[in-house]
């Protein structure tokens, strides 16, 4: 599991003064940064090997501004060549969103997916949720 913490500002708020849902999908890539450094480790664009494929989030509760959020980034899936990192969104011991993105092992020269194998996909799975009972 990655985690990264961040203090939403007054501008991440909407007019009811919860935390704007927009924001969420911006919160979760920027915590991915720690999964992208797998692939790319000085995280040069020029070196890109990922595309997004999907994303998802399901608010469960409610973030509020000035209280710090915990996001907490896991891999939930590793195929041939895409994965599937699930994120959740933590206040206050308490969980505001979840969500998955499903992201491509992908060579932009060659316009094709390609496999995710050897240490690649040792990393990946290093960091896979726990299994829970």
């Amino acid at each position: 599991m990655f985690t990264y913490a961040l203090t939403p500002g007054f501008t991440d708020t909407d007019a009811l003064g919860h935390i704007n849902n927009t924001r969420l999908p911006v919160w979760f890539e920027l915590a991915r940064n720690d999964v992208f450094k797998l692939f790319t480790p000085d995280l040069d664009p020029k070196k890109w090997e990922l595309i997004l494929a999907r994303i998802e989030v399901d608010f469960v509760g409610e973030l509020f501004y000035g209280k710090d959020v915990e996001i907490r980034t896991y891999i939930e899936r590793v195929g041939k060549s895409s994965f599937t990192v699930g994120q959740e969104a933590w206040q206050e011991g308490t969980l505001g969103a979840k969500g998955q993105a499903t992201l491509v092992y992908y060579s932009f020269t060659n316009k094709a997916s390609q496999p995710i194998e050897g240490e690649l996909r040792a990393s990946l799975e290093a960091h896979l949720r726990p299994e829970t009972s």
